[in-house]
């Protein structure tokens, strides 16, 4: 048990936390190079390690530990227990067919927003985003709708611990400025964020909500600036987005 919490077990802990050493950076690594991207010993990190692999969640080559599709399970998990995921997808693939454009949904992760859902556009886009891609939420669309449905003791806290970089110039990184456009948000029922997180790319972002009202995710749309100007994202994108926005919404609803 942990020292710190009686209710919590530490070796769960350790195994959850060695689980999200690996990424797209660490696909693969020694026990040395797990015990130094956790913190922990190489004895507790090998006995991890090993442990995953007699569960099915790891496989070992050459002395160097990979994740194996068995972690899936977890994932797929959260997402079959979603009451929007499969209700979504047509109202997004109808979406994207009718705008050429890509269609996402995302939840919000502490600071960060996780994508749900995707259907790419036709077109190629510079940008690379799957199911279970992370992005930091101040900068993006979909964190902005998010985070504006916060109640106000969450959202403070958020801007408190928050560390907001400049990723391109236009990127808001002022506290007080980016309180202000999260207001604006919720005021108006939709973001709209151009060029913050990745230059060149335009989004806009509405909730998607269940009982109550609250917001459950985020819907958005995403496109290249080179090919739709600012003022055609808000006049002939948002009023869509809304719309599709809702009707998932209503799908929600009817499922209670």
């Amino acid at each position: 048990m942990s020292r710190e919490d009686p209710d919590v077990i530490d070796s769960v802990e350790k195994a959850f936390r060695l689980l999200q050493a690996f990424s797209a950076e660490r696909p693969a690594m020694t026990v040395s190079e797990a015990a130094a991207a956790t913190g922990f010993t190489r004895a507790t990190a090998r006995r991890i390690l090993l442990t995953l692999e007699r569960l099915g969640f790891a496989e070992v080559d050459d002395r160097r530990f990979r994740l194996t599709a068995g972690v899936l399970r977890l994932g797929y998990g959260y997402l079959a227990a979603l009451p929007f995921w499969e209700h979504a997808q047509p109202h997004m693939r109808a979406l994207a067919d009718e705008l050429r454009e890509s269609c996402s949904m995302a939840t919000l992760d502490g600071s960060e927003i996780v994508y749900v859902a995707r259907v790419p556009a036709s077109r190629s886009m510079s940008i690379t985003l799957n199911v279970g891609s992370r992005l930091p939420a101040y900068p993006t669309s979909m964190g902005r709708v998010l985070l504006a449905a916060l109640p106000p003791a969450d959202l403070e806290s958020y801007l408190d611990s928050v560390e907001l970089r400049k990723l391109t110039p236009n990127t808001i990184t002022d506290p007080a400025e980016l309180r202000a456009e999260l207001a604006r948000v919720a005021e108006r029922g939709y973001a709209v964020v151009d060029g913050e997180r990745e230059e060149g790319v335009r989004s806009a972002a509405a909730p998607v909500r269940g009982a109550g009202g609250r917001a459950l995710a985020a819907l958005n749309v995403s496109v290249n600036a080179a090919r739709v100007s600012l003022d055609e994202l808000n006049d002939r994108f948002v009023p869509r987005l809304l719309d599709t926005a809702a009707a998932i919404t209503r799908d929600i609803e009817g499922l209670h």
